[in-house]
């Protein structure tokens, strides 16, 4: 499929320009049209659920051929706060944990709950957003168990250089945990990295329905976790039989896996279609390039764009109220978003550079020039 028939793909477009997908990802035909025939299947009376959970089954699949792995090693969970707590409740007590001070809480939060079983947590600085590679490098000692990074900064769109991370994290022994969320779908990780996980929410960048979410574990570290909430869904053969014991798990990542709203799941499998059937290779040219107008002509007009490591989709800009700028830009067709206090903007294949000067406009017409210098 090519992006001009992926666009038309998204009804909203023809009436806005959609840059907030860092929040969540507009509503594709195909996406709502499995989730409607989800809820009709319910309303007559379908309770076949070995049939209705075949949409989550193939979801595992198409997630690992997203992220280049296994599909045995890949685990069903329903947010990436999740999938980061079970990372970290295998953490033993006196583990020493580098996480970054301002990464967003679902990827920070599961890691300080931690500390009241003795776990240790040096959280890194993260001035105006920044997670720098040579910042976290520099906090990996030698007994360093586990870094937890997001590929892409939720808040400002900063991208970390997780080569040089991963490198580090080699040289000491240490688990690398990456979120993915604000990554997924429209970026690669670099092939280098080799994470111990990956996790991934899907209600953004892969187009999913809110509640579909999947961590990676790489097959040397799965012997360490147990799932957070023990159910029929993590034994070998869950259709089989759902009562008794005794207690038994499935001999791969399936073991972690959830009881699933199976609304969402029908919805996700038809979002991973619709992004399996584009190259990735020109999705992600396509949507760095896009945020690159986005930088050049917001510099033109006088505004400050926040840096990052490496090239990322995300547009992070410094203006005197975001929150502000947001309803100025909604008012003009323009969908942005605003956190921790920066405006925030997010390209994917949809996106046209009808859709940056769009928001161009807006912005000049809604903040002063040169306001944010």
């Amino acid at each position: 499929m090519d992006l001009e028939l992926f666009r038309a793909q998204f009804p909203i477009l023809e009436r806005v320009a959609w840059l907030a997908t860092p929040s969540s990802a507009p509503a594709a035909r195909q996406v709502t049209r499995a989730l409607h025939e989800e809820v009709d299947g319910w309303a007559a009376s379908d309770v076949s659920w070995p049939r209705r959970d075949r949409a989550a089954q193939r979801c595992r699949e198409q997630v690992a051929g997203l992220l280049g792995v296994e599909a045995a090693h890949v685990a069903l969970v329903q947010s990436m706060a999740e999938a980061a707590a079970t990372v970290a409740a295998a953490q033993p007590a006196g583990s020493r944990v580098v996480v970054g001070a301002q990464e967003y809480r679902s990827n920070l939060f599961p890691w300080l709950a931690a500390e009241e079983r003795g776990v240790r947590v040096h959280q890194v600085p993260m001035p105006q957003g920044r997670l720098g590679a040579e910042a976290l490098v520099a906090a990996v000692t030698e007994d360093t168990a586990l870094v937890a990074v997001s590929d892409v900064q939720s808040a400002t769109g900063w991208r970390t250089d997780l080569a040089a991370v991963a490198a580090r994290c080699r040289e000491v022994g240490a688990q690398l945990f990456v979120d993915a969320t604000q990554s997924a779908g429209v970026l690669s990780l670099p092939g280098t990295v080799d994470p111990d996980y990956v996790a991934v929410h899907g209600y953004k960048w892969l187009l999913c329905p809110r509640g579909a979410a999947w961590l990676y574990v790489r097959p040397d570290r799965l012997g360490a976790l147990t799932p957070l909430a023990p159910n029929p869904k993590a034994t070998a053969h869950p259709w089989a039989n759902s009562y008794g014991g005794p207690l038994s798990y499935a001999p791969d990542a399936r073991k972690l896996d959830m009881s699933l709203c199976w609304p969402t799941w029908a919805g996700a499998t038809a979002a991973l279609d619709l992004l399996g059937s584009l190259d990735p290779v020109q999705v992600e040219r396509h949507s760095l390039g896009l945020a690159g107008l986005l930088r050049d002509g917001a510099g033109e007009f006088g505004f400050r764009c926040l840096p990052s490591e490496r090239p990322s989709h995300i547009v992070g800009l410094v203006v005197p109220d975001a929150d502000a700028a947001v309803r100025a830009l909604d008012d003009q067709g323009v969908c942005a978003t605003a956190r921790a206090g920066v405006l925030r903007f997010g390209f994917h294949g949809f996106n046209t550079a009808e859709d940056v000067s769009r928001a161009l406009s807006a912005l000049a017409a809604a903040v002063p020039s040169g306001a944010a210098r």
